[in-house]
């Protein structure tokens, strides 16, 4: 086990609308994103074992700030608008999905974004392209599939295959990937491994 794995402290440290409006002192950023309803706000509080650190809605488009918490004084988790919601307007769309790329582009201190993806669903377009925009701006990527407690195991590897197979097309090589359920606590182990083990090599 990774020294300092254990998440000691997780707080809600604000929202905002907008870059310059995001906190000031320069701590590493884990970064979630995925389409609106995969389940980023109930990921964010199975990593830090709280029911209620990251608000939870039934109701796509919960989240339309950049919201960032600090774990254990040393780093930020970032939860940031879902991508794709239909019901929400145009015009709303837009102002998330800039808000959202100009953050993820110009924040320097990103260590790692991670694309949340529904196990169940065959390859959606938005999430190919968000990841293919991540990758196209050299940014570090890695993809947690979620709810995999609503699928079975055979699934589960079927749909991977598909998901890569179509990333496949773009990328010569696919990003790393976990698998996740927030219901049974499924990857919360090796997430936060990867995440205090690559924040380890940043402080050396």
């Amino acid at each position: 086990m990774v020294e300092n794995m254990i998440i000691k402290e997780a707080k809600f440290i604000k929202s905002s609308s907008n870059l310059s409006e995001c906190p000031k002192i320069k701590l590493p950023e884990y970064v979630f994103l995925g389409r609106s309803n995969v389940g980023k706000s109930s990921l964010i509080n199975m990593l830090v074992n709280q029911n209620k650190l990251s608000k939870i809605s039934s109701k796509p488009g919960k989240t339309q700030l950049i919201n960032h918490f600090t774990i254990n004084g040393s780093l930020y988790f970032v939860d940031l608008p879902g991508y794709g919601w239909a019901k929400a307007s145009k015009s709303n769309r837009e102002k998330w999905d800039k808000m959202t790329k100009e953050f993820l582009v110009n924040s320097d201190k990103i260590s790692l974004i991670f694309i949340l993806v529904d196990i169940r669903l065959k390859p959606q377009k938005i999430d190919i392209e968000y990841i293919n925009y991540i990758g196209k701006n050299k940014l570090p990527l890695n993809i947690i599939f979620t709810k995999s407690d609503k699928e079975t195991k055979s699934k589960i590897k079927s749909n991977i295959y598909d998901f890569l197979s179509e990333l496949s097309k773009y990328w010569s090589k696919t990003p790393n990937y976990f698998i996740s359920s927030s219901m049974k606590n499924i990857g919360r182990e090796e997430i936060l491994k990867h995440i205090f083990t690559i924040n380890k090599s940043l402080l050396r």
